[in-house]
């Protein structure tokens, strides 16, 4: 783990072995006091998977409770982690999820979406990267 990063890793890990596709966000955010985190969704299909890889990749408390609510609680309330400048979250791999649960992708993207904003202006910045590459 590198310095900063939240428990899911360097996000350039999870790109299918090519870290250059996302160095230039990682460059910019190493060493500045932010955390990082890959979400990354290749294979998952349904909300299960989504949440389960949610809280492989977040590394969520127990009391996670694997439904849009509890994962919109543990965006929003980050007691649960370590202090940081801010955090930088990559998703990849989405693509075939959104395609195949588009109901349940655009409910992620608005539970990210309002992570985002809650953290807007506070001391602690969150922001959520969609990482585009190949959709399969």
């Amino acid at each position: 783990m590198t310095t900063g990063d939240w428990p899911g890793g360097d996000p350039a890990a999870a790109d299918d072995g090519s870290p250059k596709a996302l160095a230039g966000v990682l460059g910019a955010v190493r060493g500045t006091g932010w955390s990082t985190v890959a979400l990354e969704l290749s294979g998952v299909r349904d909300k299960d998977a989504f949440m389960e890889r949610c809280a492989t990749a977040f590394a969520l408390p127990g009391w996670f409770g694997r439904n849009w609510d509890a994962l919109a609680d543990c965006l929003t309330d980050l007691s649960w982690q370590q202090p940081a400048q801010g955090r930088l979250v990559v998703v990849t791999g989405w693509q075939e999820y959104a395609r195949v649960a588009p109901g349940d992708w655009e409910i992620a993207q608005d539970v990210f979406a309002a992570a985002v904003e809650h953290w807007r202006g506070a001391d602690t910045a969150l922001e959520i990267v969609l990482a585009l590459g190949p959709t399969d």
